[in-house]
């Protein structure tokens, strides 16, 4: 209502791709219409040549004395035969209706339509509807959306990721649930692999020790390590890391060992700068000792948010984004949006958002939702649905609308969090973006800057669903990103435990098969209780039929 037809025009549309050269494109239709018309007269032939054998086979085969037998058994059936038939046929169709509809909420497709397309349709000699010759324009467009698909179904840390010990595990005993997925906790072993081990680690005992530790999957094998490695070396920062991640169960206790950690990866942070020029072992040491020192001040920072020293952890976060500039790729600035928007200083917020919503860096739910919340916080005390539908929309109320469009575009699964309409959990370690994990490590933190602001969820609720008019194929066309990947479900289920709901998009009809088997299995239920209980009738019903096919021969 309040998202009416003024927006719609306000919205510039997606540029179109260029057409192919007319030559082409008649060729590549020629070649494909010859390819459908043979497999279609293939198929015609076989059905012919089937019947015409039949026909000559009739003699031999007594296909008429047969037939009348067949007929002298059924008019001899009692109706006790018709309700076991039946009643039979309601169960097998109703086990096949189950296991379709199971089938289809856990891996987003039918079971019988997989299996025809896999399996039956090559036998068949069913040809894919489209084929374009490699070299040519639709060809490129396929392999351009493939890479495009792939690149958005990468999957990123969490840049707010919750401590282990402190709060998952504490979820864990309070609920009884585990928040985190295994493949989730395999990717967290990879990145620490990545980011806290290099070649050099055999010079040091200790580090020997920690390498092995982050390839180990036993959580108290783990902390035994660290604490091997300490007994090694007691400036053992990784060490320190591990603990305050895995062992501490507060996050008092876990800033405790942070900062130990702090001192000992400054020390050898210092002695690793005056030796990198001196081989490249040396260059990789300092890179991995310059990651271990960002990862520690970003966790002190988010130890001191969660404490409420707000303040300090907007400079712990400022200063490390001055200090490490060509470390954008771990997102800091995601942190210091959510810090700035808890002191409710929006003219810095804006001024972040101004150096990384920019159109050559890589967006975040973070980024866009933020930018339609300060869109949406000049307009939305005043805003009211009735009265915008009579004067229409002001233009700061149709940049805000924009705005909210923009960020529902990108990533649909965050307005249900932020409006409560689906239940919270804990946010996983990591993410993919525009998938159901991004929208709730999102909404999971944001959601209390949403609530600040008068009428901000109002707003929101009034015109987030215009988006989906705006993008109808969103799999086939975006309108101001690139169409909506296919793979992000798949991909949650991985990140996401089993006993949340994944939230899917765009919304899946229900399969054919489905709708068959629940028909077929309520119509021979139904018949098979008719019978049952009126087997007069049914009789007089089936004789009928029996009459008037003897007739129609």
């Amino acid at each position: 209502m309040a998202d009416g037809d003024g927006l719609g025009e306000a919205a510039t549309a997606a540029a179109s791709p260029p057409a192919p050269a007319p030559g082409q494109s008649l060729s590549l239709g020629w070649r494909e219409r010859l390819r459908a018309g043979l497999a279609g007269t293939g198929a015609s032939l076989w059905f012919v040549a089937g019947l015409g054998l039949l026909y000559v086979l009739r003699v031999p085969l007594r296909l008429c004395e047969n037939l009348a037998a067949v007929t002298v058994f059924l008019n001899s059936l009692t109706p006790k035969f018709y309700v076991a038939l039946t009643g039979t046929s309601s169960l097998i169709s109703g086990l096949i209706f189950m296991f379709e509809w199971w089938y289809f909420h856990k891996h987003g497709t039918s079971f019988i339509e997989q299996v025809s397309v896999s399996h039956l349709r090559p036998l068949m000699g069913g040809t894919e509807s489209s084929i374009s010759e490699p070299g040519s324009p639709s060809s490129n467009r396929e392999s351009e959306t493939s890479r495009q698909n792939l690149s958005e179904c990468k999957l990123w840390r969490n840049p707010l990721n919750l401590f282990r010990g402190a709060e998952y595990r504490r979820y864990t005993w309070v609920t009884g649930k585990e928040p985190l997925t295994y493949y989730d906790m395999n990717l967290s072993a990879q990145d620490h692999q990545t980011f806290f081990t290099c070649d050099t680690d055999f010079l040091r005992p200790s580090d020997t020790v920690m390498q092995k530790a982050w390839r180990e999957r036993n959580p108290p094998a783990r902390i035994k390590a660290a604490y091997q490695a300490l007994e090694l070396n007691n400036d053992c920062a990784t060490a320190y890391v591990l603990l305050a991640e895995e062992e501490a169960t507060t996050i008092v206790d876990a800033e405790r060992l942070f900062k130990q950690a702090l001192k000992a990866g400054e020390t050898i942070y210092r002695r690793s700068q005056q030796c990198q020029h001196q081989s490249p072992q040396h260059e990789a040491q300092l890179r991995r000792d310059t990651n271990v020192l960002v990862y520690i001040k970003r966790r002190l920072a988010m130890c001191a948010r969660k404490l409420g020293r707000i303040r300090e952890a907007v400079k712990i976060m400022r200063d490390l984004m001055k200090e490490f500039p060509p470390l954008t790729m771990v997102n800091i600035h995601e942190n210091l949006l959510e810090s700035l928007l808890e002191l409710q200083a929006y003219a810095d917020v804006q001024a972040v958002l101004a150096k990384y919503d920019d159109i050559s860096l890589p967006k975040s739910a973070a980024i866009c939702y933020t930018a339609a919340l300060l869109k949406t916080r000049t307009v939305s005390d005043k805003f009211c649905p009735e009265t915008a539908s009579r004067r229409g929309l002001s233009m700061a109320e149709i940049n805000a609308v924009e705005a909210i469009h923009r960020a529902v575009e990108f990533n649909p699964h965050v307005p249900k969090y932020l409006l409560e309409m689906k239940s919270l959990i804990l946010p996983p370690e990591h993410i993919l973006k525009r998938g159901d994990s991004e929208a709730i490590a999102y909404a999971f933190f944001h959601l209390q800057h949403w609530k600040r602001i008068e009428g901000a969820l109002n707003l929101l609720q009034c015109t987030w669903e215009g988006t989906f008019r705006m993008i109808p194929y969103p799999l086939e066309k975006g309108h101001l990103f690139y169409p909506y990947p296919s793979c992000t479900e798949t991909a949650d289920r991985e990140l996401l435990p089993t006993f949340h709901h994944v939230s899917v998009y765009p919304k899946k009809e229900l399969p054919f098969f489905i709708h068959f088997t629940a028909g077929l299995c309520s119509s021979t239920a139904m018949i098979a209780l008719l019978t049952h209980q009126f087997p007069e009738i049914m009789g007089v019903f089936a004789k009928a039929d029996r009459e008037r096919q003897s007739m129609s021969r």
